[in-house]
């Protein structure tokens, strides 16, 4: 099996496997009492809780578990609009995962004006829409760190300089940068972070939120006073020790990591565009997460490609696993440009650790073979 689709989800590491049936087994207090056994969770879930917010340079007071990235987002948004009644605009770009885009379609209904901010042709914001979107009235500013669908890096330390300049808070999804480049809350200056486990090679079901000391925040989920009364509901307490175990292992070895990979996937994008003749690139060239790649096949159904693909146990996909079950077009793909009919010929390929020399070469070989057997029998492109 070759497994290209990191962006979706990784394999837990080994490491984060063990340290959670070692708990599973070991421990079933309930964090929030007050005897021996829960404390020990407790302390379990604070050591987590203290990778996590040393990784992204933060306190451990600011660092809010949540059951997903997408629960962090929309934690941070309706939380921080609460905060302040009296300001009814949220800004946020057009390329946002749909955590976030769905989110903002609520608070529409709900009477707020929301500005999407439009992208270029890399999926860049223009700093000069961002600040003729912002006014008196404007809330929150939300902008992802890293796409998930084609890597492109938005310039979050100058959106936060606007902001604040204006004392506009603002929040950045980190989902798919943290673990792939640098991600320091304090250097980026944002007042809230989204990031998940299970995209750093840690369980499913448990995200965090940063909120910078401060911020004014109202709780999301109501009931008990877990996560200082900002996140009722008992805690996912082995995910979050999972968690912190992803955060201690990517710490060790991911930089390393982290260059293998760009490696790998540099010649994955070189192999492509020398050996698919119409193969188009999407996304930035250089400002992006390079272990994010998405390539336009005109003339084919990406799907097809995709099944192709699989029948050799190599596994892509078509964009966002959260849409992944939609008809519609990618709204990443439409924002930068792209016709329906481009946007519906594109994969997406990320790599991850468990991708090796030998995989690329396997992918170059299969690749080009199965484009050009779809070519021949598409009614939709010239060549078929």
């Amino acid at each position: 099996m070759i497994y290209l689709d990191h962006n979706a989800t990784t394999p837990v590491d080994p490491a984060v496997a063990d340290k959670m049936a070692w708990f599973l087994r070991e421990h079933f207090g309930n964090p929030s009492s007050l005897y021996p056994i829960g404390r020990a969770v407790k302390d379990l879930m604070n050591e987590a809780r203290e990778r996590v917010a040393g990784a992204l340079g933060v306190d451990r007071g600011e660092i809010f578990f949540t059951g997903s990235g997408t629960e962090a987002d929309n934690f941070a948004i309706f939380g921080t609009l609460e905060a302040s009644p009296d300001r009814n605009g949220f800004v946020t770009s057009a390329i946002e995962h749909p955590a976030v885009i769905e989110a903002a379609k609520a608070l529409e209904t709900k009477g707020l004006k929301v500005t999407y901010l439009p992208v270029d042709a890399y999926g860049q914001i223009s700093l000069d829409d961002l600040r003729s979107a912002l006014t008196p009235k404007t809330g929150l500013v939300s902008v992802m760190h890293a796409n998930n669908e084609i890597g492109t890096i938005q310039p979050i330390a100058e959106v936060v300089r606007i902001a604040h300049e204006r004392d506009i808070p603002v929040h950045t999804d980190a989902v798919q940068s943290f673990g792939k480049i640098d991600v320091d809350a304090r250097k980026l200056g944002v007042d809230l972070l989204t990031v998940s486990a299970h995209k750093i090679y840690g369980p499913k079901g448990v995200g965090a939120l940063y909120v910078r000391r401060g911020a004014s925040i109202r709780p999301f989920l109501r009931g008990g006073r877990q996560e200082r009364g900002l996140r009722a509901g008992t805690e996912n307490t082995a995910g979050i020790v999972g968690f912190g175990e992803a955060v201690h292992v990517l710490q060790d070895k991911g930089r390393q990591e982290r260059a293998r990979i760009e490696r790998l996937a540099e010649a994955l994008k070189r192999g492509v565009e020398e050996r698919i003749p119409g193969a188009r690139f999407n996304g930035h060239p250089e400002n992006r997460v390079k272990s994010t790649l998405n390539f336009a096949f005109p003339g084919l159904e990406a799907e097809a490609v995709l099944l192709a693909l699989a029948t050799k146990e190599i596994y892509v996909s078509t964009g966002s696993a959260c849409s992944e079950e939609s008809d519609e077009v990618s709204h990443v793909l439409t924002a930068i440009g792209l016709r329906p009919e481009i946007a519906r010929s594109s994969i997406r390929m990320s790599l991850g650790r468990s991708n090796t020399d030998e995989d690329i070469d396997v992918v170059l070989r299969e690749l080009p073979e199965i484009i050009r057997r779809l070519k021949s029998i598409s009614a939709f492109h010239p060549e078929g």
